[in-house]
């Protein structure tokens, strides 16, 4: 295979097509805000060359069956690291799902939103990493409310909050680390996180302190929506009652976008947006200049 006119490959490229490829394995059990670009964000642009990626989900479905069938899935492709992600990992379909994968080897991180706390110390007795996200908040799931548009609003809106305080920059930095350890060939080091304003915001790494404060605002915000959906859809009886309950929530989410856009325009507003891309061979650059290459 010859570059290119006009283009060399680097070494690191040359040795990266000479390798095996790295195979990631990505689970979709049910779905929360970080799950339908999970597979995306550790390979931006599509052009890593050191990289495999196969993803199955169970659709919106978390039982047992489902999580079953899907999980087997990533286990026959034998895959190097495993991410895992599904609302409240404790629930018994997405268990069943890690009993599988535990029997595995294979080293596994969860991914999952603040129901799943309860079962961090199970995850990491597990000898798996996790990441627990109690800013990826709970939907409001109720008939009267929920609608596929209501449920596209919803993520679209939690997806900026994700990106804009720092929480998927946290995430792949974390990965990154695990699979560079694993193309090592050393035992990685899986990631214990309960992602919070602070680990979040440091990642990050806004330059102007007001654009910090408004994420740290949105990423609080967000955080608040679970109490108020968890509240609405399962404590809360009579459609009088609950119906304005689920609606604050999702006013409060589409406000901490909102919060996001202005935290990203003050830093756009400086030129010195913080962007960490990955290259060919999957290490991640990094740069601040807008015109600025990325090393």
């Amino acid at each position: 295979m010859l570059p290119p006119e006009g283009e060399r490959f680097t070494k690191s490229e040359v040795n990266t097509m000479s390798d095996e490829k790295f195979k990631l394995g990505v689970i979709l059990v049910g779905n929360i805000g970080m799950s339908p670009l999970l597979a995306m964000i550790i390979d931006e642009r599509a052009d890593r060359k050191d990289l495999d990626t196969v993803v199955a989900s169970s659709g919106a479905k978390l039982g047992k069956e489902e999580c079953i069938k899907t999980t087997k899935k990533i286990i026959d492709e034998q895959p190097d690291l495993i991410l895992w992600s599904s609302p409240n990992a404790a629930l018994p379909g997405p268990k069943k799902s890690r009993d599988l994968l535990q029997e595995t080897g294979i080293p596994t991180i969860i991914i999952s939103d603040a129901p799943s706390k309860k079962a961090s110390d199970e995850i990491k007795e597990r000898g798996m990493g996790y990441f627990v996200i109690p800013a990826d908040s709970m939907i409001g799931a109720r008939r009267e409310f929920l609608d596929p548009t209501e449920m596209v609003s919803f993520n679209a809106d939690l997806l900026k909050v994700l990106a804009f305080t720092g929480i998927v920059k946290l995430v792949v930095t974390e990965i990154e680390k695990v699979i560079t350890a694993i193309k090592q060939g050393s035992t990685p080091e899986l990631p214990t996180i309960l992602v919070k304003k602070e680990n979040a915001l440091d990642a990050a790494e806004y330059r102007n302190p007001y654009a910090m404060a408004k994420a740290m605002a949105a990423h609080e915000i967000s955080v608040a929506v679970s109490k108020l959906n968890t509240e609405g859809c399962f404590k809360t009886k009579g459609r009088e009652n609950y119906m304005p309950i689920i609606t604050a929530a999702h006013e409060m989410m589409r406000i901490a976008a909102f919060l996001c856009d202005e935290a990203r325009e003050i830093e756009k507003g400086t030129g010195l947006v913080h962007r960490a891309p990955h290259y060919k061979d999957g290490h991640v650059m990094t740069k601040t200049g807008f015109l600025d290459k990325p090393e």
